[in-house]
């Protein structure tokens, strides 16, 4: 006989329903579970996660810039410090390395958190918060947290625990525009995120909390909570074995930097920035397009304290006394210079101008401007390495005498040429050595040396020295003598501080390190090699010491070193160049004059109220307060030099003159010399000297003493 439920027993349901129902509700569950981890893949990575900034450092490791929007770099776990792995443990998921990757626990832990005031924490663990940062959006709906979930034990599957805690560390956002623990580290306490301390890095770890809230410089008022949230992190710490209860007792709560203002590409960081990309993409070591996807930290060889000595010499020097509404010309000036260790080849220091975000054009390294008579020292530095004479068979030494007349004829093997370079401001000298004509800086004696030498074997020693072989209009013809050719005040530097260096060429690098996501990309390598011999190199020096002692460049003397250099100036004084060196720092300055709005070149005429500007003003001025800023503090060094055969002889005693010199040849007194090879060795006939032969200023004598003076011509005796 059946029993009938009658009344409310009608109502509830039988445990066959139940079980029934429990049964087929666990079915359609593991049918959805499994449906969904079917049909949820691993999506590839959204482009906020990977976006990163390239970080600029000068070579003492300090931040010099960084580009691109998003403020994050991302560094391997061996790169972040343990105590920090371990303090973001305790505050986000103390489990994390025992439990999978969704924990229903970590979902009543954080209720719990939440409700009885310990900070709002979501329910997910490390694993599915890193879901969320690099894979998926920070939108709050309940596709995305089904996503997640699904994702979240795929990729606990796919990936070690180790590999999802370094991308949770490299994805989080920390506040003050930090993405990632190495860019919130340098934010808050201007360090490398392997350096941070416990203190800190459990203050990092409190960030992700409430980034903003819990910035104690920015939200001094929530100190308290922050405070409480920190030591919350600390006992975590302790409670899971981390952390000694001794070392949490003297552990303190740190002091993060006041907060800094973006970095930006202001003032010099983008012309270095740019520099840097150009010199990284043109030696095939990064191309642009790779560069732009970010995440490269790129130590460069700019030295902040010789950085910052030269933007304070561009800027005391000229750049400070500029008043365009007084003087017109003042609108025109742009100011450029580079700055290079000769034993090394490393770009110490640059100087682009006022500011790349007001003059985006970086002027050391344009090349759109003659660089005038700083050309003329690699003319006879090539006369020297080739053994060259004149056109009376005289080998070419500081001492030989030629014809300094204004306009005077270059003259060639085969007779006239019919060139004819005028010397600045229609100067005629006569008879002058080449060191006093290297002083004065005569045209009529360097466009014939050129001719002397053979104008093709002049550019050879040019390129050799470091001026690229497309270096825009390096002649062949005696015209290269007035510094027609265009270069930039890098490449000048890196050639000048070839002779410094005794005519051992480095290529310049303005790299010193290349790392991505933890690995170092390989830099070519840069050997030297000797360019021209030893004794050309120093004889240059030797002649180019004399300019700065009493020719030209006599300013450059306020840098309190054993220097060397050459002025030089464009025609119409639409630039002035100096390039000098010491033994240890090769520096070359420009300054040039351009309209801003056509981009024209412009003349430098009524600069500061000054009729002209040339050489030896601002550019050797700045030059030397720049070189006794960047010097402070190192000893002195002097000139080691190897000359030539014959460049210690006595000086010719020659005043200059206006007139042109007599028809008739003075007698030869000495006899002419052996006729000798190039060669690129340095000499062993010839002792060492730590200071240049200068000539001296007396009145010239009726006669000259060391040889003929050379007006270019096989004839002995007349003048063309």
């Amino acid at each position: 006989m059946s029993s009938k439920r009658t009344g409310l027993g009608r109502l509830i349901p039988s445990w066959r329903t139940v079980v029934g129902s429990f049964l087929l509700f666990v079915l359609v569950l593991a049918g959805a579970f499994i449906a969904g981890y079917m049909l949820v893949d691993i999506p590839k990575a959204n482009a906020g996660a990977v976006a990163q900034s390239n970080v600029y450092l000068y070579a003492d490791g300090s931040q010099l810039a960084r580009d691109g929007e998003v403020n994050r770099e991302t560094v391997p776990l061996s790169q972040v410090a343990k105590s920090a792995q371990y303090a973001t443990l305790a505050a986000e998921d103390r489990r994390f390395y025992h439990e999978s990757a969704v924990s229903p626990k970590a979902m009543v832990r954080a209720a719990w958190n939440s409700a009885t005031g310990k900070g709002k924490q979501s329910g997910s663990t490390i694993t599915q918060q890193y879901v969320k940062n690099y894979y998926l959006t920070q939108q709050q709906t309940a596709v995305r947290k089904v996503r997640e979930f699904f994702i979240a034990i795929k990729l606990d599957r796919e990936k070690t625990k180790d590999e999802i805690l370094e991308g949770y560390l490299n994805t989080s956002y920390y506040g003050r525009r930090a993405y990632g623990i190495q860019a919130a580290s340098q934010a808050y306490f201007g360090k490398d995120a392997d350096e941070l301390t416990v203190a800190e890095g459990a203050y990092l770890a409190t960030l992700l909390n409430a980034p903003s809230e819990y910035d104690v410089v920015a939200h001094p008022e929530n100190k308290a909570k922050a405070v409480a949230r920190w030591n919350y992190v600390l006992d975590g710490m302790v409670k899971e074995g981390w952390l000694s209860e001794s070392a949490r007792q003297s552990t303190v709560f740190p002091k993060p930097d006041p907060v800094r203002a973006a970095t930006g590409m202001s003032g010099q960081r983008g012309y270095l920035v740019e520099a840097v990309n150009d010199y990284l993409a043109d030696n095939h070591i990064i191309d642009e397009e790779t560069l732009r996807t970010g995440g490269y930290r790129i130590t460069t060889t700019i030295e902040k304290s010789k950085e910052s000595a030269f933007v304070s010499a561009a800027e005391k020097q000229l750049m400070d006394k500029l008043n365009s509404k007084a003087h017109k010309a003042d609108k025109y000036v742009r100011a450029g210079g580079a700055s290079i260790d000769p034993k090394t080849g490393r770009v110490v220091a640059m100087y682009g101008g006022i500011d790349y975000t007001k003059q985006y054009v970086n002027n050391a390294t344009r090349h759109d401007y003659q660089v005038g008579s700083t050309f003329k020292p690699f003319i006879f530095a090539s006369a020297v390495q080739n053994r060259s004479q004149t056109q009376n068979g005289r080998t070419i030494t500081p001492y030989t005498v030629y014809s300094g007349t204004n306009k005077r004829e270059v003259i060639g093997a085969d007779g006239p040429t019919g060139y004819r370079p005028a010397n600045e401001d229609d100067v005629s000298y006569g008879p002058i050595t080449v060191t006093r004509a290297m002083d004065k800086s005569v045209n009529s004696v360097y466009a014939q040396m050129a001719q002397d030498v053979g104008p093709a074997k002049v550019k050879a020693t040019a390129i050799a020295l470091g001026l690229p072989s497309d270096t825009p209009s390096l002649t062949t013809n005696p015209s290269m003598a007035l510094g027609t050719a265009t270069a930039s005040p890098l490449d000048m530097a890196s050639a000048y501080a070839t002779l410094a260096n005794h005519g051992r060429y480095i290529p310049y690098t303005l790299v010193a390190k290349v790392t991505k996501d933890g690995t170092e990309v390989h830099l070519p390598s840069r050997p030297a090699q000797q360019a021209i011999s030893r004794e050309a190199a120093d004889t240059t020096t030797s002649i180019l010491r004399s300019v700065v002692n009493g020719g030209t460049a006599t300013a450059a003397q306020a840098a309190g070193r054993p220097s060397a250099g050459k002025t030089g100036t464009m025609e119409e004084d639409k630039a002035a160049w100096f390039a000098g060196y010491t033994p240890n720092l090769a520096t070359v300055v420009a300054v040039m004059g351009q309209d801003s709005v056509t981009g024209k070149q412009k003349s430098l005429y009524g600069t500061t109220g000054l009729p002209r500007v040339n050489g030896g003003g601002y550019p050797t001025q700045i030059w030397a307060a720049y070189t006794k800023g960047a010097l402070k503090g190192t000893k002195d060094q002097s000139f080691e030099l190897f000359l030539e055969k014959g460049a210690s002889a006595p000086p010719v005693t020659l005043a200059p003159r206006t007139s042109a010199p007599a028809t008739t040849q003075p007698p030869v007194t000495s006899a002419p010399p052996t006729t000798q090879a190039p060669t690129t060795t340095a000499p062993t006939t010839e002792a060492p000297t730590t200071e240049a032969p200068t000539p001296t200023t007396e009145a010239p004598t009726d006669g000259v003493t060391d040889g003929p003076i050379d007006f270019g011509t096989p004839e002995v005796g007349t003048e063309p």
